[in-house]
């Protein structure tokens, strides 16, 4: 996967900071941990990020998270009922146990592209955050 840092893909899969993708955004890098799910760190300890840029900043992520969410269906159901041949109904409920599944994944992936929306890569952030905590030192 190191081959696409540098890009919001490794970004989004990965959960790394948007900005350096030289940390995980998630105190817990495991989504399946359910209690531990929602848990961020508040900033990215090589280039200062903050990652909740106002209060209720997810909020936006249920959107994405909606459209992720359709998406992997629409994938289920031509999978089930035109590969395999299950019924609908029986397509139904192979949907709702792969959402059901994959529902923390979704959680953290729909936070992850929410965030890249409105954060950008920059080679130079972590050399920039330096710079910025040495001079306030001094002062």
């Amino acid at each position: 996967m190191k081959f696409l840092k540098g890009t919001k893909l490794y970004s989004i899969l990965t959960g790394a900071c948007p900005v350096c993708q030289n940390e995980n955004m998630y105190k817990y890098p495991n989504p399946y941990r359910m209690d531990k799910l929602f848990q961020m760190h508040e900033r990215c300890s090589h280039c200062g990020t903050k990652y909740k840029i106002e209060p209720s900043f997810f909020f936006g992520a249920m959107y994405v998270s909606y459209a992720v969410g359709c998406g992997i269906a629409i994938v289920a159901f031509l999978i089930s009922f035109f590969l395999i041949k299950l019924t609908a109904l029986q397509s139904f409920f192979v949907i709702l146990g792969i959402l059901f599944a994959l529902y923390p994944w979704i959680v953290r992936v729909s936070r992850n592209i929410w965030i890249n929306f409105f954060l950008h890569y920059d080679e130079n952030a972590v050399k920039k955050h330096r710079l910025e905590d040495s001079s306030q030192r001094k002062a």
